[in-house]
Parts: C-alpha cells; structure tokens; sequence
C-alpha cells in the first residue's frame, strides 16, 4: 500500500475530464478541478446539478455521450453500481461511455458500489480498449466542497500514478490499496468498522445516561482508554465532549444514515459472497436499515444513539424525546 501527494501546484495531462454525476459530492468535486486548471464536461440527469455546476465554471453536456466524447479521464459519481454499469454499456438503444469515449480513456469511478461490480465495470472498461481505476471516497461533503477526501484507489500501478495528481486536486489523502476493485474492497471495511463502532459508542452513552454518568466523564475516560475510536473522538453523538460533531447541529449531516445502512449493505453483499461468518456486521446493516427507514435517513449516522434511546424508552414502558436527563457535571453553580 502506497500513498502520495503531488507537488503543489501539479497537475496531470489529461486533457478534458468528463464528469458524470454532479451532485452534492459530485459537483463540488468537478468545480475544484475546474479551480485547478483542467477543463472539465459534465453532466447530469438532474437540471439543478447542471445549472450549479456551470455556475462554477463547469463546462456542461446535453449528454453522456456528448460529455465523454473528446475525454481523456471519465469520472463517474454515482448512486449504486448499477447506475455505473448500465452508463458503461448504454440504456435505451444509446451509445453506452465506453463505446462513445475515445480509445483508451481511463475510466475512474468514486462511486461506492460492490467490489463485484467495480470489477465487473473494470473488465468491461479494458475489453473495450480503456483503463480503469475505482477510488471511492470518504469525507463526506465538507470533504469534497474543501478538497479533502480521502480515496481509496484500486488500480494497476501505472494507472494509479497517471490518475493520482486528478485525486490530490480533490483529497488530502490518496492511498493505494491494490488492483481492481480494492478501492471498493477498502472503503466498505472501513465503514463496516464505522458503523459497528457508532452502535457500540452510542449504547455506551445511553447506558451511561442509565448508571448516572455524565456524557464528559465518559468521554474523558474512553477517550483516553482501550475504547477510544473515531466514533468517540471525532464524531461523538453526544453533544459538548467534540464541539464540532454533528450532534451539536442536531444531527445535521455529516454522513446519513442512508449513506451507512447503504454501506454495511454493501458489506453485507460482500460477507455472503466471501463466506465470512460476520454477526456484527449483518446486525448493524439490520440496525441502520431501520434507523434510515424510520425517519434517520436524511439525519446524521451518529443520530442511531436517538434509536437507541427510544428503543430504551419503549421497552420500560416510556416516552422519549430523544433527550437524557439534564446532567449534573460536577462543576459548581
């Protein structure tokens, strides 16, 4: 595993990038490559995404097609695998990206879809005379407005370092994990170790609420101790301990419980298709499902700790507003 950064002020000749999927992720990505010098065509299905990233200096396409036609790099940036499959080959009677790009155009997704299919869509891409490389991203859309995502690139070693200097225009941190499909590979362990994690600090903090705890007592010792963990230190669900997690904008995402349950699916896929005798991983993709399903999909993932103390409630006989009790913390008045 390798990672790198370009000099500053470098870039890669690539030509024009198309870029495919100018959404909340998306389109902030395409306008720092614009800042950045290269010339980008973009497209998208939604008129909005369109219109904000020509605002920017997004050079925009009718379509696809139109978009990827003079492309040395096509990036794609979306929803589900399916999505980048079906682009790659074509719907509809319409020239798919890898029949209307010119010969040898490196195709790099930043969706995050399963390692099967990121290595599906890699093997179409080469039979088809392209390169490929998949880099999916975590950072979430602070990360990708500041240009500090990190991706995790699954590539040939050549193409890794062709493609790299277009990854450090967008991320702070490019790291190299293998061959095709590692960077998908990469990405749902991660989070799959994220979203165990989340339950588990936010149990902690319930059950903490439960024993008379202050929300800063525990933190400070599990913070400091065996149970310290980005969930904990970085994205508390507890307001005060970090000012800066989502809890203290009432759970404002940050990462969406949509995106986790999404996530641990896709581990899930990957659990059963690998033979892996996972148990906490299939019960938290169980556990977000709900969560985003009952109101939490647009919320903060961290916004579970609310479940959990409604589930808490519920289960003695009680209401919850999703509130503790007002907590003494030691401090005089």
């Amino acid at each position: 595993m390798s990672e790198a950064r370009a000099e500053a002020g470098g870039t890669a000749t690539v030509g024009t990038i198309a870029f495919l999927g100018l959404g909340h992720m998306g389109g902030p990505m395409a306008i720092n490559l614009v800042r950045a010098g290269h010339t980008v065509a973009g497209f998208d299905v939604v008129p909005q995404a369109l219109e904000t990233a020509r605002a920017h200096g997004v050079a925009t396409a009718e379509t696809a097609a139109e978009a990827v036609a003079d492309a040395g790099v096509v990036l794609t940036m979306l929803p589900s695998g399916r999505h980048v499959l079906d682009a790659y080959r074509g719907t509809g009677g319409g020239p798919g990206l890898l029949e209307a790009a010119p010969a040898g155009t490196l195709f790099l997704d930043c969706s995050t879809i399963n390692v099967d299919e990121a290595r599906e869509a890699a093997e179409l891409a080469v039979a088809a005379g392209h390169r490929s490389v998949d880099a999916p991203v975590s950072g979430g859309v602070v990360g990708a407005e500041a240009g500090t995502l990190t991706f995790m690139v699954g590539a040939l070693a050549d193409d890794f370092e062709y493609v790299r200097p277009l990854l450090e225009v967008m991320g702070k941190r490019v790291v190299h994990c293998g061959g095709h499909g590692a960077g998908q590979a990469a990405k749902i362990c991660n989070n799959l170790i994220l979203g165990v994690s989340m339950i588990a600090v936010s149990e902690a903090f319930v059950l903490g609420e439960k024993l008379g705890l202050t929300h800063q007592a525990l933190f400070d010792v599990a913070s400091a101790a065996s149970g310290q963990c980005w969930a904990l230190t970085t994205n508390c669900p507890v307001p005060g301990p970090v000012p800066t997690s989502p809890a203290n904008r009432d759970y404002q995402p940050g990462f969406a419980g949509a995106l986790m349950a999404k996530d641990l699916n896709l581990a899930l896929n990957a659990l059963r298709s690998t033979g892996v005798a996972g148990r906490m991983g299939p019960l938290a993709a169980e556990i977000y499902d709900t969560f985003a399903a009952e109101g939490g999909a647009g919320q903060d993932f961290s916004a579970i700790i609310n479940d959990i103390r409604d589930r808490s409630a519920a289960a003695a006989g009680q209401t919850s507003d999703h509130l503790p009790a007002a907590q003494d913390d030691g401090s005089p008045e």
